[in-house]
């Protein structure tokens, strides 16, 4: 199961069970675990060694996310993806997201700027043929990456939780989307604007894709 392109970006620090979060967050996000399928403890903590306690503490927080579900006597289950929470979902980005890059072009440190500069680079070499899931992974990298200069924690937790089941709706279409490629290319523009210190500009192309990735969904309804 690929998973270099996220989990690479992510810190190494942590406990097991942060690191249990992350991996089992993924295959959710990804559908590697499809939605409603049964989510067995003890192989997922025969698979990362981590233990029990660590994997069962990361799906309550999983829990706590939407992610998943548990029900008395029947175990864990993978949340299903409810088309009807588009609109709820785009509605909360909208607000939020344009917000969060004014926030990282006008406060993000010089390192900062450097790191983003550089996955603007990274993600301008995208090939129109490069595999869709690896595409969809540098696009949830590049959110992730823009929460954090954004400098709130809040806001980035917040901002993450929206953009895990917007990239489940997108998962469930992404053999349908006609270029998803194109798409996450939409964020060097974005990069470089934070980067410069343009909030203007970062507010607005967020937006833009925002809805343009509400758009393209809703067009295959």
């Amino acid at each position: 199961m690929a998973q270099s392109t996220l989990l690479d970006a992510l810190p190494a620090a942590g406990t097991h069970a942060d690191r249990a979060y992350e991996i089992v967050r993924e295959r959710l996000i990804m559908l590697d675990i499809r939605p409603g399928e049964p989510i067995n403890d003890d192989r997922l903590a025969d698979e990362m060694g981590f233990g029990r306690t660590p994997v069962r503490e990361a799906l309550k927080r999983l829990e706590r996310e939407r992610l998943v579900v548990a029900y008395p006597r029947r175990g864990t289950f993978a949340t299903g993806v409810d088309m009807t929470d588009l609109s709820d979902i785009s509605e909360i980005r909208k607000q939020l997201e344009p917000s969060a890059a004014a926030r990282a072009a006008r406060s993000a440190s010089l390192e900062t700027r450097d790191r983003l500069s550089a996955l603007a680079d990274e993600i301008a070499d995208i090939s129109p043929d490069e595999d869709p899931r690896e595409v969809l992974r540098k696009d949830i990298r590049v959110h992730r990456e823009i929460y954090r200069a954004a400098g709130n924690p809040y806001l980035e937790d917040i901002l993450v939780s929206l953009d895990s089941h917007a990239t489940r709706i997108w998962c469930l279409f992404l053999d349908r989307l006609p270029d998803v490629a194109s798409h996450v290319v939409e964020h060097v523009a974005l990069l470089r604007a934070i980067v410069d210190g343009d909030e203007e500009t970062a507010a607005k192309l967020t937006l833009s894709h925002v809805s343009g990735f509400e758009q393209a969904i809703r067009s295959l309804l």
